[in-house]
């Protein structure tokens, strides 16, 4: 997501919003393809989010094995922001002709977009294509990509998830649970475990789209896999009663006291920490979490207590539990205007390699193609990456197709609606509002 791991407090994101406003008269003062002229770069400089540490992780351990070379040539250099302050650091940076080497993307994918048309971004197709390397990304990992960047390649997939939602076996067992195949039989079995003295959900209010993911899995089975199309091409509105459906049903779950105490202040981190030590017993996530969840140091529960399960079913409704989200995390992509030689000898290390190194080092999957054999880290690994060759039909997350906008409105509220302080209908006509406002 992603998206994923925004940290920010409301008055952050209220920045963040109104700089997305002046994004385009930075473009435009810059001109069409950045304006000026530029120097080579003096080193693979990379911008990334403190809260994402498995990709910076990875490329230091290839600048120092595989990718040493390239290293050699234009060193690694690391720097990071908080994700809440990402979109507003990258307009600015936009605005001085002074983007890094690398690049972590936008929150949304509409601000890479907007990077693309001032010519900002490279473009990765041709230049992966040029370096003979476009065959080491997986098919599956490009269509995402496309479907959510307007049908072309602006970023790498560094990450390649799934979501659906991690689960306690043991909290299971010992409550008699066991795995809900429907919306229905997930209710009973959150009801059992709170009956139990057991928290049900872990969920992070703060960040907000942990929340907002279980409205978009209520649509996409309810609806079908193109529920959230339809609202971004003007056929449907999240007004419509079929829509607020969704968020009235994810809002019982936290009137019903599921999400635990405090929902709103929790951070993504809490969120993690309260699953991996036992305190909750399911927990609505990607697949990157598996390098969470591999790491034993932080999974106090042990890896071979978890399990995954799609987002069940509801009844009667046109979805199907083998249609799953899918993402490639928090895209990074690179620069036009400093991407060199130098630049494809790191790009195309990279796309040989990092798919194995991440899998390796770290257990988590990539949309790299993994060229060397090497074992799960476990056996939830195992079966994630089972389900992900075995999907038939892909779908997106709620704020995907969003603007920058509308996605910070959506994530923001995403608490409130939760807790009981805004109304369903409230804040599905919130999120319509900031859509149609763009």
């Amino acid at each position: 997501m992603s998206v994923r791991l925004p940290r920010a407090r409301r008055a952050r994101l209220s920045l963040l919003t109104a700089g997305t406003a002046s994004f385009a008269l930075l473009a435009t003062a810059c001109g069409g393809s950045g304006g000026g002229t530029s120097a080579a770069p003096e080193d693979f400089s990379y911008l990334s989010v403190t809260e994402n540490t498995t990709v910076k992780t990875a490329l230091t351990t290839m600048s120092k094995g595989a990718c040493e070379a390239a290293n050699d040539a234009l060193p690694l250099k690391v720097e990071t922001v908080p994700q809440a302050s990402l979109d507003q650091k990258l307009q600015l940076l936009a605005g001085q002709n002074a983007l890094p080497v690398q690049f972590a993307a936008g929150n949304a994918p509409a601000l890479t977009q907007q990077l693309a048309k001032s010519g900002k971004v490279a473009d990765l197709e041709k230049e992966l294509k040029s370096l003979g390397v476009l065959d080491q990304l997986e098919p599956a990992a490009v269509s995402t990509i496309k479907a959510l960047y307007g049908g072309e390649l602006q970023v790498l997939p560094y990450e390649y998830n799934i979501e659906g939602i991690f689960y306690n076996k043991k909290l299971f067992q010992e409550n008699g649970l066991k795995v809900p195949d429907t919306w229905e039989e997930l209710g009973a079995a959150a009801a059992k475990l709170e009956s139990k003295g057991v928290q049900p959900f872990s969920a992070s209010g703060q960040q907000g789209w942990p929340l907002t993911r279980l409205i978009s899995g209520y649509l996409y089975r309810s609806l079908g896999p193109d529920a959230l199309q339809k609202v971004a091409d003007g056929k449907a509105k999240l007004t419509d009663p079929e829509y607020v459906k969704a968020a009235e049903e994810v809002a019982e779950l936290g009137e019903k006291g599921y999400f635990g105490k405090g929902v709103g202040s929790i951070d993504y981190d809490t969120a993690m920490n309260e699953f991996l030590n036992g305190k909750a017993a399911m927990f609505y996530m990607g697949s990157w979490a598996l390098a969470n969840i591999s790491d034993d140091e932080q999974n106090k529960v042990g890896a071979e207590n978890v399990g995954f399960m799609p987002f069940p079913a509801v009844s009667g409704g046109k979805g199907s539990i083998d249609q799953y989200p899918s993402n490639v995390g928090l895209g990074i992509t690179l620069s036009a205007e400093s991407f060199d030689e130098k630049t494809g000898d790191w790009v195309s290390c990279i796309a040989k390699n990092y798919g194995s190194t991440a899998l390796k080092d770290h257990g988590s999957i990539s949309g790299f193609k993994v060229n060397t054999e090497v074992k799960d880290a476990n056996e939830v690994t195992t079966q994630v990456r089972d389900t992900i060759s075995s999907s038939k039909q892909n779908v997106l997350w709620f704020e995907a197709l969003f603007s920058t906008k509308a996605t910070t409105v959506s994530q923001t509220n995403a608490a409130s609606l939760v807790a009981g302080s805004m109304k369903p209908e409230q804040f599905m006509q919130t999120v319509q509002d900031a859509l149609a406002a763009e």
